[in-house]
């Protein structure tokens, strides 16, 4: 009888199926519906924007080169004077035609949600085939925390993929203070709808806006003031955290120490 070796058993171990924990939101967030005619009046609105702008990105071509075959002699080419230094040109990156222009926009879920972090868009739109949709769910309340009008447009990404020179265009921000699309920021927004967050109250955002109206017209009031009515007015009363007991792991596995040499003296 063959017995099977000490390989065998360590391919019969089946490897250990790794376990990510998540934690489900109890509120479910929708964004708001758009109206047919706000939708053709936005994508219009950006067509003529982009086509005017003529921003697009460009990509250079690689040469590609025949594996095995190396430049004969005659073939390679003459040696350069040491005078003569050339710099290595970067030809092979991706490279917009206008980048001032592109650095006043943010396209890409990823390059919107940091946009929203830092509180530096007025303005973000998403586009509605996102596969899965809960991809973009996060932009909700994110939006609504920095009071950002944020809507989805259905088929976004097909009419604005092909102006700019990308695939697709899942997601759109507008960066505070651009200059070149402040007028479309301007046009657009009076028609997107509000969103609605269920753990935060729509009165909330409405009178941050009122205050903040209220401090550039000059009325002068005291920081203690300020203070008392920041905490009448926010609506969710935030307590600090509290740590009673800390448990050590009980699973975690501890070396053992190991014993230095004893050197023996032996005696002459």
């Amino acid at each position: 009888m063959s017995t099977p070796g000490k390989g065998a058993t360590k391919k019969e171990k089946k490897k250990p199926i790794p376990v990510k924990t998540s934690l489900n939101s109890p509120y479910s967030t929708h964004w708001s519906p758009l109206e047919r005619e706000h939708k053709h009046f936005i994508l219009n609105t950006l067509k003529g924007k982009l086509s005017a702008v003529g921003l697009q990105k460009q990509r250079s071509r690689r040469r590609s080169r025949k594996k095995g075959t190396k430049p004969t002699e005659d073939q390679k080419p003459a040696p350069e004077p040491a005078g003569s230094v050339q710099t290595p040109s970067k030809s092979t990156e991706p490279c917009w035609t206008n980048p001032a222009v592109r650095k006043q926009l943010a396209v890409g879920i990823n390059e919107v949600t940091r946009g929203l972090e830092r509180n530096e868009l007025s303005l973000v739109l998403v586009c509605n085939s996102v596969r899965p949709a809960n991809m973009t769910c996060h932009l909700i309340p994110l939006s609504k925390t920095r009071s950002v009008p944020a809507c989805q447009v259905s088929s976004l990404s097909e009419s604005l993929a092909g102006l700019l020179g990308l695939k697709y265009v899942l997601a759109l921000g507008f960066r505070r203070g651009a200059e070149v699309f402040e007028d479309v920021v301007r046009a657009i927004t009076p028609v997107v709808p509000p969103l609605r967050v269920a753990w935060i109250p729509t009165d909330s955002t409405a009178k941050a806006e009122e205050k903040l109206a209220d401090t550039l017209q000059g009325q002068k009031r005291k920081l203690e003031d300020m203070s008392d009515e920041a905490t009448d007015a926010s609506p969710l009363n935030l307590q600090p955290l509290k740590v009673k007991k800390i448990i050590p792991n009980p699973t975690k596995i501890k070396k053992p120490k190991k014993k230095g040499k004893q050197k023996c003296l032996s005696s002459v």
